[in-house]
């Protein structure tokens, strides 16, 4: 099932069930919208710098030491990803990408006219293990990650350190949109270590402005990446919006923080104390702002047995037989009682 046949199929189910329980928003925005930055009007009266703000979401994220000149202005992580799919088209590099997390990730590729190679990550990740290539090698994950709910482990940090340490020519892209805490978390500064980390960030969640503004912090620049990012820029509007979320508004991340972890434990006070103990992770091992949940149960069973409606894995692109539960929706705060155990 594909996002836009669950969306239908979502929809029939709460209009033919009243009562059923959503567990299928997906769209923080929407679902947070009172929180949400008025974009204001433009102001004429300076220029903003991408240095400037470079510096300024790297203060943000207690990553002053870094040199700001690793990072390069996108309009967020999609755009940013576009940029660097085409770079590495061009030097016909292997692509490794998490096939069960994000479908646009794959659109991109193949955008790009790469023909990239995937693994899992649910319910547990299956991270490659290949063998040296003769050509460069990128990987990309979600940190956290998504729709799992959790960082990366110590383990599988050791894993991707291993294969990073068997080529110079590989690098690990790290999609952290979904990490809301500053600093970022220590997996994510830890593979930075390496010197082949690319981290991605933007101000999608933690602003709720999704293709607005973002940041791509690179070890190493090439010519070809950064004219590519100086060529397509965020526009004027963009910037003077993103300096005013990052200077005025630093402290919604957290609130947005705060906010998830109310919705959570609302929803997780109605859900049934079986369908609770299905999900993969347990409570202390969700990340901060998690709103995402693997339960083991195949979504009819959910629908049929609890009247909770819930993602299919295979939306975001899996074979597991599980299903994903989100707290987003208004009915998952609301506080009703425990539904039928």
């Amino acid at each position: 099932m594909n996002f836009a046949v669950f969306t239908n199929w979502r929809e029939e189910q709460l209009r033919a069930i009243p009562s059923a329980l959503d567990c299928g928003e997906t769209n923080l925005c929407k679902a947070l919208s009172s929180l949400q930055p008025k974009a204001g009007a433009r102001s004429t009266s300076r220029e903003i710098h991408r240095c400037d703000l470079a510096r300024a979401w790297l203060a943000h994220y207690g990553m002053q030491t870094f040199d700001h000149r690793a990072a390069l202005v996108c309009r967020g992580v999609r755009h940013a990803l576009s940029l660097i799919f085409s770079t590495i088209a061009a030097q016909e590099s292997i692509l490794w990408l998490p096939g069960d997390v994000y479908p646009v990730y794959l659109e991109l590729a193949a955008s790009a006219g790469i023909k990239c190679k995937s693994f899992r990550t649910l319910p547990k990740p299956v991270l490659p293990e290949s063998q040296r290539m003769s050509r460069p090698e990128y990987l990309l994950l979600t940190n956290p990650l998504k729709p799992l709910g959790r960082f990366l482990s110590d383990d599988e940090v050791a894993v991707l350190r291993s294969w990073l340490s068997e080529s110079r020519e590989r690098r690990v892209i790290l999609d952290c949109v979904y990490d809301l805490n500053a600093p970022l978390h220590s997996t994510t500064l830890e593979l930075w270590k390496t010197g082949q980390a690319v981290i991605l960030h933007s101000v999608a969640k933690g602003w709720l402005w999704p293709k607005t503004f973002g940041l791509a912090l690179f070890p190493t620049i090439s010519p070809e990446l950064s004219s590519a990012f100086r060529d397509d820029p965020p526009d004027p509007v963009q910037l003077q919006l993103a300096e005013r979320l990052i200077s005025k508004e630093s402290h919604l991340p957290a609130e947005i923080v705060s906010r998830l972890a109310h919705r959570k434990d609302a929803l997780f006070r109605q859900l049934p104390s079986t369908v609770v103990s299905s999900l993969v992770l347990k409570n202390h091992e969700f990340s901060p702002g998690c709103y995402f949940f693997a339960s083991e149960m195949p979504f009819e069973y959910l629908l049929k047995r609890y009247s909770v409606v819930g993602i299919p894995a295979s939306v975001f692109g899996s074979d597991w037989d599980g299903t994903i539960l989100t707290s987003l929706s208004g009915n998952s705060a609301s506080g009703n009682h425990r539904r039928e155990q």
